[in-house]
Formats: C-alpha cells, sequence, structure tokens
C-alpha cells in the first residue's frame, strides 16, 4: 500500500520572461480548497493589473483532485502546463498560480505553453520537497479507570497524539496512526489498553469502557 506522499514545504516563486511578457508563478502548499481559494486571492491582491492569474492544482493524498484554469489565455495553454510541473515533479497539495504582465508582443500558443511551464518550473525547481505520510486519525473516548492503559498504549505504539479532551467522567484522545499500519495498531492498541490478548481483542466487538471512532484521513 503507498501511503506517503510528496508536497513542498513552503511558499516559493519563480520566474520565466519572453518578448516583454512577464510570467511570475507562485507555488504553494494547500491541502482543501478554502486553502488553495485563499492562497489565489491573495496573488490577485498582490497583482491587481496583471493581465492573467492562471492556475492548476492537485489535491488529495492520492492527488486524485486536480484543476487547470487558463483565466482569459487560449485554452490549454497555461492551467495544463501548470499541472503538468506539478505532475513532472510528482506532487500534490500544491497550488501553482502565474500572473503575467503583457509586454506587447503575442507569444501564439506556443510560446504561451513555454512561459507557463517554465515558470512553475522555475519556482518548483526551488521548493524543498518533504515526503508525508498518509495517516488515518480516530478519536478515542475512555473512562477514567482506563487512562494510563490508553495513554500508555498510545506511547507504546508511537501513535501520535493529536489532541486530548478531558470530561467530568471521561476522557478522549485523537490518535493519528500511519494508513499502512492502521489494521495492526488498532488491533494491538485495543489489546494493551483493554488488558487483553490479541486474540481476545481480535474477537471483541467492544472494549468495556472504550470507544474507537474512525474521523478522517490525512
Amino acid at each position: 500500500m503507498t501511503d506517503s506522499y510528496q508536497t513542498i514545504a513552503a511558499p516559493v516563486t519563480g520566474e520565466f520572461k519572453d518578448r516583454g511578457s512577464k510570467f511570475i508563478a507562485y507555488a504553494f502548499p494547500a491541502a482543501t480548497e478554502p486553502e488553495w481559494q485563499e492562497h489565489l486571492e491573495e496573488v490577485r491582491k498582490l497583482h491587481p493589473k496583471a493581465r492573467h492569474h492562471c492556475f492548476a492544482f492537485r489535491l488529495g493524498t492520492g492527488g486524485n483532485q486536480y484543476r487547470a484554469n487558463d483565466d482569459g489565455e487560449p485554452a490549454g495553454s497555461a492551467g495544463r502546463p501548470i499541472l503538468g510541473q506539478i505532475d513532472s515533479f510528482g506532487l500534490t497539495n500544491v497550488l501553482v498560480v502565474v500572473v503575467r504582465y503583457f509586454g506587447g508582443t503575442l507569444l501564439g500558443v506556443p510560446g504561451l505553453i513555454a512561459a507557463y511551464k517554465g515558470s512553475a518550473q522555475d519556482a518548483l525547481e526551488k521548493a524543498a520537497i518533504v515526503e508525508k505520510i498518509v495517516e488515518d486519525v480516530f478519536l478515542v473516548r475512555y473512562d477514567y479507570a482506563l487512562m494510563s492503559n490508553v495513554m500508555g498504549a498510545a506511547k507504546k505504539l508511537s501513535m501520535e497524539m493529536l489532541r486530548q479532551e478531558f470530561g467530568d467522567t471521561t476522557g478522549a484522545v485523537e490518535l493519528a496512526v500511519r494508513k499502512s499500519e492502521t489494521e495492526q495498531k488498532l488491533l494491538e492498541f485495543k489489546a494493551l489498553a483493554g488488558n487483553l490478548h490479541i486474540e481476545e481483542a481480535a474477537v471483541a466487538e467492544k472494549i468495556p469502557g472504550m470507544e474507537i471512532e474512525y474521523l478522517h484521513t490525512r
């Protein structure tokens, strides 16, 4: 199972010039629709007089969400070349916006493709590319009698604790588990937290005093 992906660590810029036209690329890490929309609006406000604000993104741990926008340039001459560079670097959760200042000379479709590709490439070549692990996130609710067991099990199994809550009679903790290890680690977690043998945990529908709820994959 593939449970890792590559993205960029931080925003970065690139540039390309051709016959007076200037193309400035902005690459951002972005994992959600509100994030990429916010970054796009940020670039538009930064360059209100630019003729075009073309962009492309690929999102999702599997890279299955994408979009390419030409923003008034000839169809396929801007967004697709930008997306092509995101893909050629093997990235996801990335937005690239390229703004164009027209220099007075028409570049033609081949020239535009080269310019949008070149500016996006320049930005991504400067980016620090990092590998992220795909994780399943679970919420564990527990009676306080099991608190030491729950915390001890999470620590022993190297589960990342994202958030904790403490109520009057029960507590809760969000745990992140590497996706490829989820099934085995959850089984071991149930056994440790419930003072059960692995075989008992495997057939137990519920651990008394504890509930485990899947939240999302990140």
